[in-house]
């Protein structure tokens, strides 16, 4: 293939309620939409998951668009891709920007699929035919309205819940919850909020029986992780710490965690994730798939890595109307009964809805 023409669009969405972590607020989420086409005219999108401030990574929406517009765009314009494993070879010059890099490796991909007659899941190798999914729930005003919230979100079939915790919220909270939904299949995600000195803390947690503690510690770190592992009972899965296979390979030969979050965009693209996915799965380390908020087309490149069958956690893939009034696709990523069905129509398995896009958009630029 070789990609004419890309537009870049910057959107903005209101959500449906704050979302708040131990580094801040979301009450609306601002993104880049890829458009490729391709010299048959064939269109494939991609999305960039980059926050506007450098709070998940380093990265953000302005720094996305500078690398696509000054570096990336420019290596694949009308450049021959035979395949979208090549992308990452022809991006290689270029240091980490994985956000960057991914939203547009997503929209060749789309590409990809669609050339040859398949479905993205079918494309990366995917076999399943449905994923559970589970819901992140950010800090609350109080236990009592995180737990009433908990309570509906497991009603509506959710497979698994995510607590977000930080010092000074944390044991207390995940204790009244144990009290009220014992059998809740509930994880924990400290964005790095803690270090060693918190041991104390960390090791309280062993006791209320989670899935799974995420990113305790530092963004950049593995070593202390191992030691933190073996001092704890709770699994530990790594999300920030690992942006690219050979971060995974390191952690899983030092033992720094017994699950790891795979996100598209953290790891630099579809090709990426598959690799990681496969190594863990070498390596007897269940997987499974972070959110960024993403919107339809992101949350649609989610449901189809996800279709992998190393992919045997409950994700972070909600259905669209958890966080969006209205969302970019038609249909919408709906959930029934805790699962997403996986699309099997060619592409990602969804239309891009353009009066909705084109309502949202804040600005936009064709490259040709």
């Amino acid at each position: 293939m070789k990609l004419e023409q890309i537009t870049v669009r910057h959107i903005k969405m209101p959500m449906k309620s704050p979302f708040t972590t131990s580094f801040g607020t979301i009450d609306e989420k601002e993104l880049l939409l890829i458009e490729a086409i391709d010299e048959s005219g064939i269109v494939g999108w991609g999305e960039a998951v980059a926050f506007v401030a450098p709070w998940y990574t380093e990265e953000t929406l302005k720094t996305t668009w500078h690398m696509l517009e000054d570096f990336l765009i420019p290596i694949l314009l009308h450049k021959e891709v035979g395949h979208p494993d090549e992308v990452s070879a022809l991006f290689s010059s270029i240091r980490r920007n994985c956000m960057a890099k991914s939203s547009i490796e997503g929209a060749i991909w789309d590409i990809y699929a669609q050339q040859t007659k398949q479905s993205l899941a079918q494309a990366l190798g995917g076999e399943k035919e449905q994923i559970e999914v589970g819901v992140s729930v950010g800090i609350q005003s109080s236990t009592e309205v995180l737990i009433d919230l908990l309570k509906s979100h497991v009603n509506k079939g959710y497979k698994r819940v995510k607590v977000k915790i930080k010092p000074g919220h944390d044991v207390e909270v995940i204790r009244a919850i144990r009290a009220e939904m014992p059998d809740l299949p509930l994880m924990v995600d400290a964005n790095s909020a803690y270090t060693l000195n918190d041991m104390d803390v960390l090791q309280q947690l062993d006791a209320f029986n989670l899935l799974m503690i995420e990113q305790p510690l530092a963004v950049d770190d593995i070593v202390d992780h191992a030691n933190l592992q073996r001092k704890i009972k709770t699994p530990i899965c790594l999300d920030e710490s690992i942006t690219s296979y050979e971060d995974a390979r390191k952690a899983i030969e030092l033992g720094s965690c017994g699950v790891i979050n795979i996100k598209i965009g953290r790891v630099g693209g579809l090709t990426e994730a598959r690799r990681i996915h496969d190594l863990c799965k070498e390596n007897k380390i269940p997987v499974w798939c972070g959110g960024m908020l993403e919107a339809g087309i992101g949350r649609a490149h989610n449901i189809a890595l996800t279709s992998l069958t190393n992919f045997v956690l409950p994700g972070d893939t909600a259905g669209s109307s958890h966080y969006w009034y209205e969302d970019i696709i038609t249909p919408e990523v709906l959930v029934e009964d805790g699962y997403i069905r996986v699309p099997q129509t060619i592409g990602i398995g969804y239309t891009p809805n353009m009066k909705v896009i084109d309502k949202l958009t804040i600005s936009r630029k064709v490259y040709q």
